[in-house]
C-alpha cells in the first residue's frame, strides 16, 4: 500500500511539474496550445498515443468551455484520476491566474503596450501550430477521403468565422465520416485509454453542471451578495460559450462593462496582458475578478469561470472509451480527427498566422525556429526564449 501511495504521489508530482512548465511557457492561445500539449504528452514522455489524444481534443472540441484547458486535464485524469486532472489544471493555469491577478492590483502603478518579445512569441506559435500539424495530418489524413474531410474543414472554417463553425464543421465530418468508414475494418491498434472514473461519479458531474446553470441565476435573484452574482456571470460564460477564449473575451465585455464593474479601459488593459501571458486566456477572468475584488475576486473568477470545462471533461470521459471503439462511432471518429486537422490548418492561417507573420524578416526568423524546433529537437523552452529575444531584436530594427 505504502508502495503503491509512493508511485501515485511520484506520478502527481511528475505532472504538477510537466504542466507548471508547460503553464509558463505555452504562449500563443487555445490551438498552440494544443500544439505544445501533443509535443510534450504524445511526441516526448508518450503518455497517450496520437489516435487517442486526437480523440481527447474531438472531444474538448465538442464540449464548450476552454478546449485546451479541458484537453490538459484530460491528460492529468487518463494519467492519475480526478487528482491527476487537478493537478494539471493548477500546474497549466496558476502561472497566467498569478501573472494576470498582479498586473490588476499593480494597474494603477504600470501601463501595458504592446513590446517586440510579445511579437517573437506570437512566430513561436506559428511554428509549434505548424509543427504539431504535420504530425497528425500524417496520421489522422493518410487516405484521399480524410484529406478531402479536412480539406473541406478549412475551406468552411475560413469562410464561416463564427463561435459555432468548428462545432459544425465537426458534426458534419462525424456523419460523412460514419457514412464513409462504418463498414470499413481499419488495420490499426487503438490504446486502451484508461479512465479512472466511474459512470456513477461521472453522472454527478454532470447533474451539478446543469444544476448550478440553473441553480445560480435565482440564487443571485434572491440574494444582494456580490460575490454569487460575480461568480455566476463567470459560470455561465464558462459553460455556454464554444470556440476558446477569444469568444469569451467579448462576452465577458458584455457581462462586465455596461454594468460598472469595471471600466472599458480597464477591461482592455486587461485583455492586452491577457495575450501577454502564458496558458489559457479564459484567466482573463483571473483579472476582472481582481479588478473587481482584489485578489479574492481574482480567484472566485478563476473557479467560476473553470468549473464547468471541469464537471464537462470529467462527467463524458468515461463513456468517451467505450463509444470510441463501437464501429460506427469509430468511423464517426474517423471523419472528425481529420476534420480537426483541417480546423487546425485554418486556425494557423487565422489568427495565428495573419497576426504573426507580417513582413519577410518575420517568416524567416519562424523558418529558423521552425529549424530548432524540428530539425535540432530543441526543447520547447528553448523556442520560446529564443522567440521572446528574437522578436526583441527585430523590434529594435
Amino acid at each position: 500500500m505504502s508502495v503503491q501511495k509512493g508511485n501515485n504521489i511520484k506520478t502527481l508530482l511528475e505532472i504538477l511539474i510537466v504542466s507548471t512548465r508547460l503553464g509558463l511557457t505555452s504562449f500563443g492561445g487555445p490551438i498552440a496550445h494544443l500544439g505544445y500539449f501533443h509535443e510534450e504528452y504524445v511526441r516526448r514522455r508518450k503518455w497517450l498515443d496520437e489516435k487517442s489524444y486526437a480523440d481527447l481534443v474531438a472531444l474538448c472540441q465538442f464540449l464548450p468551455g476552454p478546449a485546451s484547458s479541458q484537453v490538459g486535464i484530460g491528460i492529468g485524469v487518463m494519467r492519475a484520476g480526478v487528482l491527476g486532472g487537478v493537478v494539471s489544471f493548477l500546474g497549466f493555469t496558476l502561472p497566467s491566474v498569478i501573472a494576470l491577478i498582479v498586473f490588476a492590483l499593480l494597474l494603477l502603478t504600470f501601463g501595458f503596450q504592446e513590446a517586440g518579445w510579445i511579437h517573437g512569441l506570437k512566430i513561436v506559435a506559428v511554428v509549434v501550430v505548424a509543427h504539431a500539424i504535420l504530425g497528425m495530418a500524417k496520421n489522422l489524413t493518410p487516405d484521399a477521403k480524410r484529406k478531402t474531410i479536412a480539406l473541406f474543414a478549412v475551406i468552411l472554417t475560413l469562410l464561416w468565422q463564427t463561435a459555432f463553425t468548428q462545432v459544425g464543421v465537426i458534426l458534419i465530418a462525424g456523419f460523412v465520416g460514419y457514412l464513409l468508414f462504418r463498414n470499413e475494418t481499419i488495420d490499426e491498434k487503438l490504446e486502451h485509454s484508461s479512465f479512472p472514473i466511474s459512470h456513477r461519479f461521472a453522472a454527478v458531474c454532470l447533474t451539478l453542471f446543469f444544476g448550478l446553470l440553473i441553480a445560480l441565476p435565482l440564487l443571485r435573484e434572491f440574494t444582494n451578495q456580490n460575490w454569487i452574482a460575480m461568480f455566476d456571470s463567470f459560470y455561465r460564460a464558462g459553460a455556454l460559450v464554444f470556440g476558446g477564449g477569444h469568444v469569451v473575451l467579448p462576452l465577458l465585455e458584455r457581462e462586465f462593462v455596461p454594468t460598472g464593474w469595471l471600466s472599458e479601459a480597464e477591461f482592455l488593459a486587461g485583455y492586452g496582458a491577457a495575450q501577454a501571458v502564458p496558458g489559457p486566456l479564459f484567466t482573463f477572468a483571473a483579472y476582472i475578478g481582481a479588478v473587481i475584488d482584489g485578489w479574492q475576486g481574482g480567484l472566485i473568477a478563476t473557479v467560476a469561470i473553470f468549473l464547468p470545462a471541469f464537471l464537462l471533461i470529467l462527467g463524458t470521459l468515461p463513456f468517451w472509451n467505450s463509444l470510441r471503439r463501437n464501429p460506427k462511432v469509430k468511423g464517426a471518429l474517423m471523419g472528425v480527427n481529420a476534420a480537426v486537422v483541417g480546423i487546425l490548418i485554418a486556425a494557423l492561417y487565422h489568427p495565428i498566422w495573419t497576426s504573426s507573420i507580417l513582413s519577410a524578416t518575420d517568416f524567416a526568423f519562424a523558418a529558423l525556429l521552425f529549424a530548432m524546433l524540428v530539425f535540432w529537437k530543441l526543447p520547447p523552452w528553448v523556442i520560446v526564449l529564443t522567440g521572446a529575444i528574437g522578436g526583441y531584436l527585430l523590434s529594435l530594427l
